[in-house]
């Protein structure tokens, strides 16, 4: 994965290799596939952060540990981007996935990000990252410690956003 150095002398995941490789859309009518009533937003950020390790696991990497800083920058993406519709590393405002880590208060010297529209599960979530190319660099960067899961379980999505980031 490329960086590049914010002026404070860290670094991000490349905006063009962040933006220019999303995983697709889904295809298929939100209303044709409804989301599993058993299932919270809590249960599936827990999945999403199980399954992403048993795939980091595999590749040799340290598991991610969850953040709270990181998890409060991702589930506010991911309910921006549902209330207002947007599909997008950076808000309308032009605020970036750093931008927002640094807001929520997380002192990092790394970050990335993925995003995902559409997938019902955890499951699928993460297998759409992992058949990403981009966005499994992400998960499978061994040199991320930390991660915030968000996800917003709205009728036009669910919106899935991971945070990963090394203070």
């Amino acid at each position: 994965m490329e960086t590049s150095p914010d002026p404070a002398g860290r670094t991000s995941a490349d905006p063009a290799s962040r933006s220019a490789e999303r995983a697709p859309r889904a295809v298929a009518p939100v209303a044709a596939k409804a989301a599993p009533a058993a299932a919270t937003a809590a249960q599936y950020v827990d999945q999403v952060l199980a399954l992403a390790n048993a795939e980091r696991r595999k590749a040799g990497c340290d598991p991610l540990r969850s953040d709270a800083k990181l998890r409060r920058a991702a589930q506010k993406h991911a309910d921006d981007m549902a209330a207002r519709d947007y599909y997008d590393h950076t808000t309308p405002e032009g605020r970036t996935p750093g931008d927002r880590i640094t807001a929520a208060g997380y002192d990092w010297s790394a970050w990335g990000e993925n995003i995902f529209r559409g997938p019902h599960t955890a499951a699928e979530a993460v297998e759409g990252w992992m058949n990403s190319e981009g966005h499994r660099k992400n998960i499978l960067n061994c040199a991320f410690k930390e991660v915030g899961v968000g996800v917003s379980l709205t009728d036009n999505g669910p919106w899935w956003v991971q945070d990963f980031a090394s203070p």
